[in-house]
């Protein structure tokens, strides 16, 4: 049964990330609840206490069991970054070794910062194929900087059954003109509730994509979890347009719009981290990519998280469902409901 304390964060958030409904946003809560997952692991406090009311207490276990079976490409790594001279916690480290694609790493923070940003941009690149090659922009690390928390997550699957290429075409879509449409009739997964239209299209590796056509125009995402509940076996033509999205943004000021506050401030309790007390956010740095075609989907996301001092169905007629104004897509773990990515499409 999907996860609804993870959907929640993933709404939350997506509010505060992308209020302006007009604009293209693209982001991972899958990644960023990594990142602050491991957060919290080393925070105490209202710190902490600040990013589970955000997250859920049960989103570590959420990001541990959602992981794609061998018919989808998947990586995923966690890293600390801290420079040499900080002292750390061994239950923090020993915690982080739970996590998937988990380790530990030095960074010249203080003697080199560009090349400390270097290092960690060169690791993200790794992880991701390279769709994201420079995940922290140059200043981003400062001499100031004692760590750094960073998730990276790379996704590809093919979907179940493909669009057929020769089917594509341009058609229009509110506020865009025309644009490349795919189409494709069968199996998938359907429901309309609470001015919601959901289609829910099958991938390999128990992974699904799931569109979210609003009934009039994209606002609140009130009445997402009820329509994704709803979602059942029936036979759909679905119209959809290609996508390529590419994303990179501070998630600093969102958080504190919805509730994380402590952890960037002089009151900053890191100390499951390092006993060091003048540790705290600096910046929390995301950048998501996420292709669609008539093959499948690839995606990409990183968290940094920046710390300083202070400091099957009967052959009946299909349900047509136009993607023809912007809309929300979530591809997700099918049976978690992790979301791996999160799309606003105004403008495909």
């Amino acid at each position: 049964m999907p996860d609804r304390a993870h959907l929640t964060f993933a709404l939350t958030l997506h509010d505060a990330v992308a209020p302006d409904r007009a604009r293209n946003a693209c982001w991972s809560p899958y990644s960023v609840a990594s990142a602050l997952g491991l957060t919290a692991r080393a925070a105490r406090g209202d710190t902490r206490a600040e990013l589970l009311d955000l997250l859920g207490e049960d989103h570590a276990e959420l990001v541990r069991t959602s992981l794609v079976d061998g018919e989808a490409e998947f990586a995923v790594a966690n890293t600390l970054w801290a420079a040499d001279e900080l002292p750390l916690e061994d239950g923090f480290l020993a915690g982080l070794a739970d996590w998937p694609g988990a380790k530990a790493r030095s960074a010249p923070f203080s003697r080199d910062p560009e090349g400390a940003r270097e290092l960690i941009n060169a690791d993200v690149a790794d992880t991701t194929h390279r769709l994201i090659p420079e995940l922290l922009a140059p200043g981003t690390i400062k001499p100031d900087t004692a760590a750094t928390l960073v998730n990276a997550l790379y996704l590809r699957c093919a979907w179940t059954e493909e669009f057929p290429g020769h089917d594509t075409s341009d058609q229009p879509f509110r506020g865009a003109g025309e644009v490349p449409t795919m189409r494709r009739t069968g199996a998938m997964r359907y429901a309309r509730r609470a001015g919601w239209e959901a289609v829910g299209v099958p991938a390999r590796g128990g992974v699904e994509a799931v569109v979210l056509l609003p009934d009039d125009e994209l606002g609140a995402t009130d009445g997402v979890p009820e329509v994704l509940e709803a979602l059942d076996h029936d036979r759909v033509e679905l119209h959809l347009p290609r996508l390529d999205l590419d994303v990179n943004t501070s998630l600093a000021d969102a958080l504190r719009a919805v509730g994380v506050r402590t952890v960037f401030t002089r009151e900053a309790d890191l100390s499951g981290l390092s006993p060091d007390p003048r540790l705290r956010v600096d910046d929390v740095v995301h950048e998501a990519v996420l292709r669609l075609d008539e093959q499948g989907f690839e995606g990409a996301a990183a968290t940094a998280v920046v710390m300083r001092m202070t400091s099957f169905i009967p052959d009946e007629p299909a349900r047509v469902v136009r993607v023809d104004r912007p809309y929300l897509l979530l591809v997700r773990h099918a049976v978690t409901g992790a979301v791996y990515f999160l799309a606003q499409v105004a403008r495909p």
